[in-house]
């Protein structure tokens, strides 16, 4: 390893093995999130076992060429065991190549979190609730946010830290995106509640639920749009807040547009847009393959919503900080004068 990564702490592996289980992370939510759409929570009935077999050893010819809710629910187990198993090195790494007492705590309360997913996970099939399937579908992304800052955290520019002084509006930028991250992270919650209204319940809860969805979706909009315009006057100098910036209003406008399209193949065109879009136009099959991966597709890039404001916010905190040099100018300056 080269002195300079000695110097501040960097191990590229334990970089590398965050960032895998990161990457691994996002498709399982994308399965997961297929699993609710399609219904298939309920295609294998027990847990841990699929059909009595041990989860490795199922045959593949039946889960690869069986019924699609099996592919995808023993799939989702295998992905998820795979993330777990990436957990589980990534803590190996940490306690082996840091001295940061803080993160190896973090590594630690991930692997007790991807446990607690899979235990969730269990309860939801065991007990047939929907319930524990909406819990599911909340500590998921938690889990993916966690995996993102710990590879934030392991990375060469979080430890090398800042290198130049602070922009003007570096404070609002820092105070602002915490509170994007915890918005973005009660828009999945809220939309984990729409996904899992109970089948009989009243109409005006479902409504409701849908109105708070679309109401906080305006609120983080604005909250964006608003850090990404401070960002790129105030702060495009330091480049991974502009990339990340700019990559975050990109998620925002193709999560619009998902959500818009998520409403019109599920429950058709709103009335008042009917005499600009035809109903007959946009017609689709229920339960078919455009409406299932429009509807994931908006489930699984609010996931990547919150991990790029999650490494905004981290970021933000690390590079927005003023030198030592920077705070000494005005002491030096008044005691000039």
């Amino acid at each position: 390893m080269p002195a300079s990564e000695k110097s501040i702490g960097y191990s590229a592996w334990t970089h590398r093995w965050a960032l895998a289980l990161a990457c691994v992370t996002f498709p399982l939510l994308w399965v997961g999130g297929l699993v609710t759409t399609t219904d298939a929570g309920m295609a294998v009935p027990d847990w841990p076992n699929t059909y009595g077999y041990n989860l490795f050893l199922y045959p593949w010819q039946t889960w690869f060429f069986g019924p699609w809710d099996l592919f995808i629910e023993h799939g989702h187990r295998l992905l998820a065991s795979s993330v777990g198993m990436l957990t589980i090195g990534l803590l190996l790494l940490i306690l082996r190549t840091e001295d940061r007492r803080w993160m190896k705590g973090l590594g630690a309360a991930a692997l007790a979190l991807v446990i607690l997913q899979g235990v969730i996970g269990g309860m939801r099939v065991l007990l047939d609730e929907r319930t524990f399937a909406m819990l599911h579908g909340c500590t998921g992304p938690a889990f993916f946010a966690l995996a993102v800052a710990l590879t934030v955290f392991t990375s060469r520019i979080w430890l090398e830290g800042n290198r130049s002084s602070a922009p003007d509006g570096a404070g609002v930028i820092r105070r602002l995106m915490p509170v994007i991250a915890l918005l973005a992270y009660l828009q999945i919650v809220l939309g984990a509640v729409v996904r899992h209204v109970p089948v009989d319940a009243q109409p005006d809860t479902f409504m409701l639920a849908v109105r708070f969805h679309l109401f906080l979706a305006a609120i983080l909009a604005l909250h964006i749009m608003g850090a990404a315009w401070i960002i790129q006057t105030r702060a495009r100098r330091t480049r991974p807040l502009r990339v990340l910036s700019l990559t975050l209003v990109g998620l925002l406008v193709l999560q619009i547009v998902l959500g818009t399209s998520t409403w019109i193949v599920k429950f058709a065109v709103p009335m008042w847009a009917s005499n600009w879009i035809s109903p007959q136009s946009i017609a689709v099959l229920q339960g078919g393959w455009t409406q299932t991966h429009i509807i994931t597709a908006h489930v699984a890039v609010g996931s990547l919503i919150l991990g790029t404001a999650i490494a905004l916010a981290l970021y933000s905190q690390r590079l927005l900080v003023e030198t030592p040099l920077r705070r000494a100018i005005p002491r030096e300056l008044g005691a000039a004068t």
